[in-house]
């Protein structure tokens, strides 16, 4: 059996539900992390409870130079990262004719335009070192069409899943493996908050196992897509949706 060495791990949207429930599940595992979040003293305070070796920063993901510059000091001062996972994301409602071009380009700019430059900037270390991982969290949204989210939301989570597959074809021959889950329904503030109850209680009937998934259930597919033995798995969207749809 491969051996799980200790890594370095950036999780973005850490001080969410889902990221704060990633970047646990890696700390258990011994990794060193580098928190990143819009909000920097919640990823402390997260730093704080974790047991290993942290690094917060706070980065506006809308805006490519500001990740270029906080990554590289955050490599600088903490080392490269090993491992990224993709997870921070704002989540749009509005249908095509609700969505004007401003909220469009806002939630591209988060969901996919972050990731695609984080993704430059961590590779060129996992190419040398002949080894790293990439997680992208995508949603279940990418391939519904949007139940209950947005146009805005569900193209870019759609393109998500583009370019999981496009770099993981383009870095395989390197030891770097690339892959996307595709959850549905977290039990978070997308649920929580930015749905009804009369729209919960509408989509739990609409859910096969009658519930809706856990942050830690998300943290556990991580846990497994970055380890050693999943170093065969690239370019795969692992579905995480409760039976809505079976591939």
């Amino acid at each position: 059996m491969k051996e799980l060495r200790q890594r370095t791990a950036v999780v973005t949207g850490a001080a969410g539900s889902i990221g704060a429930a990633i970047a646990r599940t890696l700390a258990a595992d011994g990794h060193r992390l580098i928190l990143v979040d819009i909000e920097l003293e919640k990823t402390r305070a997260l730093a704080s409870e974790l047991g290993t070796e942290c690094y917060s920063t706070a980065i506006d993901l809308s805006r490519p130079e500001q990740i270029a510059e906080k990554y590289r000091q955050a490599a600088d001062e903490f080392g490269p990262a090993d491992i990224l996972v993709n997870n921070a994301g704002i989540l749009s409602k509005n249908k095509l004719l609700n969505t004007n071009l401003e909220e469009w380009r806002k939630v591209f700019a988060v969901n996919l335009d972050g990731p695609f430059v984080l993704s430059q900037q961590v590779l060129s270390h996992m190419i040398d070192q002949r080894w790293g991982r990439i997680v992208n969290i995508a949603s279940f949204a990418w391939k519904s069409g949007g139940i209950s989210s947005g146009t805005s939301y569900s193209a870019s989570k759609a393109g998500l899943v583009g370019l999981t597959f496009t770099v993981a074809r383009e870095t395989a021959a390197f030891g770097v493996t690339v892959n996307g889950i595709a959850p549905a329904y977290v039990m978070s503030p997308m649920v929580t908050e930015q749905l009804s109850e009369e729209e919960r209680t509408t989509l739990l009937q609409s859910v096969p196992v009658r519930r809706f998934c856990e942050p830690e259930e998300v943290a556990h597919t991580v846990r497994f897509l970055v380890s050693p033995l999943a170093g065969f798995m690239t370019g795969v969207i692992v579905d995480m949706n409760g039976g809505f749809q079976f591939d």
